[in-house]
């Protein structure tokens, strides 16, 4: 199995926390950033994702990009306890709607929020950390009362949400008013497994 990716990616660090969770042997192919902020692709990486994004898991003749679909099917093929993504509809259903946070107001606002703050990207940091706050607060919502995302138990919905949220420090907003957040990252870190990615200690 292969993971082309990046350590200082966010969404890299997903595929890469749930591998670790898994327990599953990988071969890590590092994704430089240019200087022109792109991504430095080999030659032949278009071939395996036509976005010239990362991440992307080759695992025999199964070639995925992007972090929602990584984490997905590394669930339901290599976990046989089907521990991470759960098989009955309402509560698979449950973590796919955190899966949507993360693409959506996670990604548009703590993610971005950090890309303007560490390598300039052209985008209004205010409305990027805006949303970042919104995000924070529909976690903080389930969070104050709840363990996990989704029912009891971690699922990939914390491999989705976690990095970005544990990064959002580097986009200059405060996770102080959100002690529910707070704790369920420290809860995450101690989950058997837990690998760390720079600024994530």
């Amino acid at each position: 199995m292969k993971l082309y990716s990046r350590e200082s990616s966010g969404n890299s660090y997903k595929a890469r926390l749930l591998l670790s969770f898994l327990g599953l042997p990988y071969e890590k192919i590092e994704i430089e950033r240019g200087g022109d902020g792109r991504n430095a692709l080999p030659a032949d990486y278009l071939t395996l994702n036509p976005r010239g994004q990362i991440p992307t898991l080759v695992d025999g003749e199964v070639v995925l990009w992007g972090s929602t679909a990584i984490l997905y099917y590394l669930a339901l093929t290599h976990d046989g306890q089907r521990r991470w993504m759960p098989a009955q509809a309402r509560a698979g259903a449950e973590v796919l709607q955190w899966m949507e946070l993360a693409q959506n107001e996670i990604l548009s606002g703590l993610a971005i929020a950090r890309g303007i703050i560490r390598w300039g990207f052209k985008e209004d940091l205010a409305a990027c950390q805006a949303k970042g706050i919104k995000a924070l607060t529909v976690m903080e919502r389930r969070l104050a009362n709840h363990q996990w995302l989704a029912g009891e138990e971690p699922t990939i919905a914390e491999c989705a949400c976690f990095p970005y949220t544990a990064l959002c420090p580097e986009g200059q907003i405060d996770l102080g008013p959100y002690p529910g957040v707070r704790g369920w990252l420290a809860r995450v870190k101690r989950l058997p497994g837990f690998v760390a990615m720079p600024g994530v200690e």
